[in-house]
């Protein structure tokens, strides 16, 4: 029976049901782990770069015919020779980029767009690093027939349909004018699938656009689900983020041992030591370059009050024994501290029995 509340005990806590803490996202975030649809890039792509072909179409068209025109009129005369060839290229290059260049510019500001619109800005080349578990067969397979993958082939299916039939909608439009072309001249013919293409595919960015609502909900439904946390990892996290107590307390202890052997190190120096005797020794030194009156270089309680007094007697540091002074001193004053005035006659007449002693000595 005890086991059994163990094993449940265990499993309740590895299961994954926290939310995700921020500093878990952050670093989720930071790995490149953020929920997107690269439905909407596609969307934001396709459509500006056919809103971009329909404003700079003419442009286009003007530069194509005079490249054609011109390899027709002038290249055509020209003698085979590699110098030859080689403009030939270069500047069908050049033209070439000139009319591609808009559609470059449009499709890489629009996939910057859709992208800062979802996840704001972000750089990591976290996703670029190499790792063998991408590789792994075991999980790939997993992968395959996953609820995901799943999912993914229904939008997939979802996608053709919505497009195709949009594709089939527009041309079934203008199938009357597509039956007329026969009698049209060139150009005309190249300005009607030009404008149709455009119709076509703006009609289909717009719809995946709307299908890309859904998809975005579906992944942050899914990234949500991805990067829950167990109370153990919430715990984990609590303790990496605020320190371990256990490593807390050690090293207080330790930086506690510091003090108080930096302590013991003045106790030598001073002139005299007040004690209880046995609760408290306040170290006492009287210097007045340094101070205008008589200053505390340690303090102790018990222990720490019997260490001070060992390392006193060991320096042939004197002793006295005071108890309403060294309990006074303990509680007023902290190591530096110069005595306050109403302590000036107790600790005049001390330090005067000191140098009485020291001269005797």
């Amino acid at each position: 029976m005890l086991l059994k509340l163990d094993l449940q005990f265990f499993a309740g806590a590895e299961e994954k049901t926290e939310k995700a803490t921020p500093k878990k996202r952050q670093d989720e975030r930071k790995k490149g782990k953020v929920a997107k649809s690269q439905d909407i890039n596609t969307a934001f792509l396709l459509f500006f770069c056919f809103m971009i072909l329909f404003v700079s179409g003419s442009f286009m068209k003007n530069n194509l015919t005079a490249l054609f025109r011109q390899s027709f009129t002038e290249y055509i005369h020209w003698d085979v020779s590699i110098n030859s060839i080689n403009q030939v290229l270069i500047e069908s290059a050049i033209e070439m980029a000139k009319m591609l260049a808009p559609i470059m510019a449009v499709a890489i500001i629009a996939g910057l767009a859709a992208n800062f619109t979802q996840i704001g800005f972000l750089f990591t080349t976290e996703p670029l690093k190499f790792d063998l578990k991408k590789i792994d067969p075991i999980k790939g397979s997993k992968k395959i027939f996953s609820a995901r993958a799943l999912v993914e082939l229904l939008k997939a299916l979802l996608k053709i349909v919505f497009i195709g039939a949009i594709t089939f909608f527009v041309i079934w439009i203008y199938k009357d004018d597509m039956m007329m072309l026969a009698f049209k001249t060139a150009e005309n013919t190249l300005g009607f699938f030009g404008e149709v293409t455009i119709i076509m595919g703006v009609s289909a960015a717009i719809a995946l656009l709307f299908l890309s609502v859904f998809d975005y909900a579906y992944q942050k439904y899914d990234f949500e689900k991805n990067i829950k946390m167990s109370k153990k990892d919430v715990k984990d996290e609590h303790k990496n983020m605020e320190g371990d107590p256990q490593i807390k307390s050690k090293i207080k202890e330790k930086q506690r041992d510091m003090a108080t052997q930096r302590m013991m190190n003045e106790v030598p120096s001073a002139d005299v030591v007040i004690t209880n005797p046995t609760h408290y020794a306040i170290a006492v030194r009287y210097d007045e370059e340094k101070a205008s009156a008589p200053y505390i270089v340690a303090k102790g309680a018990d222990q720490i009050a019997l260490k001070i007094k060992e390392v006193a007697q060991a320096n042939n540091v004197v002793t006295v024994e005071d108890r309403p002074l060294a309990r006074s001193l303990y509680v007023a004053i902290e190591i530096g501290d110069v005595i306050p005035e109403e302590f000036y006659k107790a600790m005049a007449e001390i330090l005067a029995y000191v140098y009485r002693l020291e001269k005797k000595v």
